[in-house]
């Protein structure tokens, strides 16, 4: 297996471990995402689309490169988000202020934003070992996307 088929199939499991982790954690285990939860998983949904073209293409080894690479900003774009929105949950920096819902149509609009779940950005939801799930993506997308880089780069050795 040579570098860039190991930082192909990286590129490919690294968001697909994140979303599965996230989705599983909000449909079955009732963490409710806030808007910059929404915001880290964009990344990962399109670094998951990327990869997948990145193993289409793998017979073109220039065009199938430049879509690890893709790949690997989208990993790293969403742990950017995360490490933002782990500064919010610290209190490091300001979030944002606007907490936002949309009725149903047709339905009682006070009825419906108080049966809404309301999910701060500010606050933690779930913590492991200290950090937030905001943090664990932060760091393990900020670390995959650069192995992901160093493994797409890496020139293969000639046989002596």
């Amino acid at each position: 297996m040579t570098s860039l088929d190991k930082a192909r199939a990286l590129a490919l499991a690294v968001p697909a471990a994140l979303l599965a982790g996230a989705l599983g954690s909000q449909y079955f285990g009732g963490l409710h995402p806030c808007e910059m939860c929404h915001w880290q998983r964009w990344g990962h949904y399109t670094a998951l689309a990327l990869a997948a073209l990145a193993f289409a293409l793998r017979g073109l080894p220039d065009r199938g490169r430049s879509f690890v690479w893709l790949a690997a900003l989208g990993i790293l774009s969403s742990g950017a988000v995360g490490a933002y929105h782990a500064g919010v949950e610290a209190g490091v920096f300001e979030g944002f202020t606007r907490c936002t819902t949309t009725g149903s149509g047709g339905g009682d609009l006070l009825k419906d934003i108080l049966s809404a779940p309301l999910v701060r950005c500010d606050q933690v939801q779930f913590q492991f070992l200290g950090l937030s799930m905001a943090g664990w993506n932060a760091l393990i997308s900020t670390a995959s996307a650069m192995v992901i880089l160093w493994l797409s780069l890496r020139r293969p050795r000639a046989n002596p």
